[in-house]
């Protein structure tokens, strides 16, 4: 196994939590926030695709799915394209009371394939390449990468939890 082929398990470990959370939810559970401060699982799975989308995109040199592929237009959602969830209010996360589970699950799917390609163009030299020189020591590739891994299933497992939460009440 090499290192991309590690790196394309732990990306693959991401859909089946975030699946398991949006199979058959009720959409009034996907969006209702857990306390008035809190961040619902709608905007909990939006904000780690689009981590994943706005991270990956940038390292593999091309246009995000979120605007490539229209699904920008199809959420429709009152921020900036390339917003990806740093620093919202409540007020942010409550804008995402239309989002429906399918098009959460069919926008995570296609930045999924699109991380799942570019890992296979990858070399494991390529991954020590530095890709951020902003930070200290600068941030290689495969940092960056397991740093998407990382903050994707800490994001997937709190909105497994808020779901069980919720459904409880």
């Amino acid at each position: 196994m090499t290192p991309a082929d590690l790196l394309a398990d732990a990306f693959g470990r991401i859909p089946d939590t975030v699946d398991g959370v949006l199979a058959g939810i009720d959409e009034d559970v996907l969006v209702r926030l857990p306390d008035p401060e809190g961040n619902s699982i709608a905007w909990l799975v939006w904000h780690l695709i689009r981590v994943q989308d706005d991270h990956v995109s940038e390292v593999a040199g091309r246009e995000q799915a979120w605007t490539a592929d229209g699904w920008a237009d199809r959420f429709g959602l009152p921020f900036p394209a390339t917003d990806t969830g740093y620093g919202h209010s409540s007020d942010d996360v409550a804008a995402l009371a239309g989002v429906s589970a399918t098009d959460l699950i069919g926008y995570h799917q296609a930045v999924h394939d699109r991380t799942v390609e570019f890992l296979r163009t990858i070399s494991d030299d390529d991954l020590a390449g530095v890709v951020d020189r902003c930070w200290d020591p600068p941030v290689t590739l495969a940092v960056r990468l397991v740093s998407v891994i990382s903050d994707d299933l800490q994001h997937a497992g709190q909105a497994a939890y808020v779901k069980g939460v919720l459904e409880r009440r």
